[in-house]
């Protein structure tokens, strides 16, 4: 008969390893299971991204992140969060996803395309990267249209619509540009997003004004067609010749899966039910940590602040056990 776990944690990203590396220190019996590589999020980033926060902000559990830069890359976290995983021997069952998880008086039932498992708690961090916000127009399907971006080779030579105002978007435009592509960017608002980093903003406003990266502000895509992209722009319809549409507008948690659970979704923004003070959703044992806590809202959790989620969740999880065999 399989052994009852004291954890199951859904997610092998960050917040997932801090979380294995919480339960480690406490003794409790526990696994991850992720669905992708480790940190498969991050693995999907940008080759070329760089992170907001300083390499000192991303660390976790006090393990230092030593970077050659004063902001660290894609590969430099990568290569961190991995010696993290490997050198303090933590369970993660990489490639496993997470199909249903079933509670009764037992505990959890939780069925992976690869096993099934029992436990008595089940922590949630599965973040956002998977399921990209559509612009939802004709065309979308089309083979030239990406919601991701990885690098800027196929680009070059090309005509290419960024769509999005992000730093995923501005990133991708400018990268693409100084790879020789020749780039159009479409933005829903009057500008460049607010959130844009700001050593970054200086170089995409001026790349705008001096003509190199061309924008339509306040302009939204209404039809992909094979050779050209159809925009409704405030001084009418464009068509535009285009080659690819690279649509950056953003991520959703899985909130289908969320749901499946049973965790109350509240709210046009979708934010799941959880206590502020031990992070469990309104299901007895079911924790919540990282950026799937905040909804629709995916700018409002990060490493850098959910990072205490895992030692908050851990510590509560251990103190039901405490209480009772007391």
């Amino acid at each position: 008969m399989q052994k009852t776990l004291d954890v199951v944690i859904i997610g092998g990203g960050p917040i997932g390893i801090a979380c294995a590396l919480e339960c480690k220190k406490k003794n409790l019996n526990y696994v991850v299971l992720e669905k992708g590589a480790l940190c498969n999020s991050l693995y999907n980033y940008p080759l070329n991204m760089t992170f907001f926060s300083t390499s000192e902000k991303l660390e976790i559990d006090d393990i230092p992140f030593i970077s050659n830069n004063a902001k660290p890359n894609r590969n430099e976290a990568l290569e961190y969060y991995r010696r993290v995983a490997t050198s303090n021997g933590l369970t993660i069952h990489l490639f496993e996803k997470v199909l249903k998880v079933d509670k009764n008086d037992g505990g959890f039932h939780i069925q992976s395309n690869k096993n099934n498992y029992t436990s008595k708690n089940v922590i949630v961090c599965t973040g956002f990267y998977d399921i990209p916000k559509l612009l939802h127009v004709p065309g979308e399907d089309l083979p030239k249209v990406s919601h991701y971006f990885k690098e800027a080779h196929p680009y070059i030579m090309k005509k290419t619509i960024v769509v999005g105002a992000s730093n995923s978007a501005v990133d991708a435009a400018l990268e693409i540009w100084r790879k020789g592509g020749d780039v159009m960017m479409v933005v829903r608002g009057p500008q460049i997003g607010e959130r844009v980093k700001y050593w970054v903003r200086p170089d995409i406003d001026n790349r705008i004004k001096e003509g190199s990266i061309k924008a339509l502000f306040n302009a939204e895509i209404e039809e992909i067609k094979p050779t050209s992209v159809t925009v409704r722009t405030p001084e009418g319809i464009l068509e535009l010749e285009n080659d690819f549409v690279v649509a950056l507008t953003g991520y959703l948690p899985n909130f289908e899966f969320i749901k499946s659970l049973g965790i109350d979704l509240n709210g046009e923004k979708q934010v799941p039910t959880y206590n502020e003070e031990t992070m469990e959703s309104n299901i007895d044992g079911l924790y919540l940590a990282g950026v799937v806590c905040g909804g629709t809202e995916t700018h409002k959790w990060f490493i850098e602040n959910s990072r205490i989620h895992a030692q908050i969740i851990v510590k509560a999880i251990t103190g039901k056990i405490n209480t009772q065999h007391t």
